[in-house]
């Protein structure tokens, strides 16, 4: 079981891959992690090669017990350092940039992005991630009509590429006085954040910038003075916008990274595209990929549509428990490659 492990960990692909990344302490504490993690299962798959020798010597059943519980504990450490390696793509160690966009329905989807903003913000501080607000627009009556924010941390994209789709929710609406069931759709698209490392060709002339007042809470200067941006990439039709730094100049930085970062993205979609239709693969992408259901009444479920990985506490799902969903997407894409 460890020995494969072994031989990739002393490929010289490995290393080679790794030294790219030793660029930011993060990722260099990230590459020391696995090392450690590997080591350590290793010590532990030998003393458990020593404890199976005592076991069958002296034939004690309490202690092939033991061996059974270590060994089951051990496969799921392999397991999840499998996945962690398996995230090899160039992008997949970088920061992730989300953006939420609740569908037709008002208040009531307007509701449901804010939850489902609340469950990647949970979900985010229990991987010890970071979030920053990029850009909010807050809903009529409540929730919110869109949000950006940024998720910064060691393969934050390579987990989170796995939210990518719409999002449907089934409950009792809190906002209907007849008590009526709604069905309620939102939208989660996410990029990789792309720093100036990487190169993405934007012409000037190819940008129209709008500057306006920045909206919601922030004080008495941001609202004030139109240090809010937004860039429209003209070839390509793309539109960002920030208003949550201080300065318009701190916002047009932001901007355009968030720029770099949705047409990186593009370029990544249309190579999956290209390589779908070789395999001759139909691959949908966009508002009409339902991905996953999330049903309050008249039971409860959340289930994952493309890889059948389901749950009946909602409760938990909502507030940031979501590698059950993650876990089950990557390791079906392995799968297919």
């Amino acid at each position: 079981m460890i020995a494969n492990f072994e031989e990739k960990m002393t490929a010289p692909d490995f290393w080679d891959d790794n030294d790219r990344a030793q660029g930011t302490i993060a990722e260099l504490n990230a590459v020391k992690s696995v090392v450690d993690d590997y080591n350590q299962m290793n010590n532990e798959h030998e003393d458990l090669e020593t404890m199976l020798e005592l076991a069958e010597e002296e034939g004690d059943e309490s202690l092939e017990a033991d061996l059974a519980k270590s060994v089951a504990e051990l496969v799921k450490k392999v397991s999840d350092f499998e996945l962690q390696l398996l995230l090899s793509e160039p992008y997949d160690k970088l920061n992730a940039i989300l953006e939420l966009h609740p569908g037709a329905g008002g208040t009531e989807s307007q509701d449901w992005g804010q939850m489902l903003y609340r469950m990647y913000t949970r979900w985010a501080e229990k991987h010890g991630f970071k979030v920053e607000v990029l850009d909010y627009l807050a809903g009529d009556e409540a929730g919110i009509k869109s949000v950006t924010i940024s998720i910064k941390g060691y393969n934050a994209y390579g987990y989170l590429k796995a939210e990518k789709g719409v999002h449907r929710l089934v409950r009792i609406s809190p906002f209907d006085a007849s008590g009526r069931r709604h069905t309620s759709f939102a939208s989660c698209d996410i990029m990789p954040e792309i720093d100036d490392t990487i190169e993405i060709d934007i012409r000037s002339e190819d940008l129209k910038v709008d500057t306006y007042r920045a909206s919601g809470a922030g004080g008495q200067h941001i609202n004030k003075t139109e240090s809010a941006i937004r860039i429209t990439h003209v070839p390509s039709g793309i539109v960002v916008s920030c208003q949550t730094q201080r300065s318009q100049i701190q916002n047009r930085e932001r901007a355009m990274q968030m720029l770099r970062s949705k047409l990186y993205e593009r370029k990544i979609e249309e190579q999956k595209k290209h390589l779908a239709e070789i395999r001759g693969e139909q691959s949908e992408i966009g508002w009409g990929s339902q991905i996953r259901s999330y049903v309050f009444h008249p039971y409860s479920m959340v289930k994952d549509h493309r890889t059948a990985v389901e749950t009946g506490n909602v409760g938990a799902v909502m507030d940031g428990d979501l590698d059950i969903f993650i876990d089950g997407y990557l390791r079906s894409q392995i799968r297919h490659e």
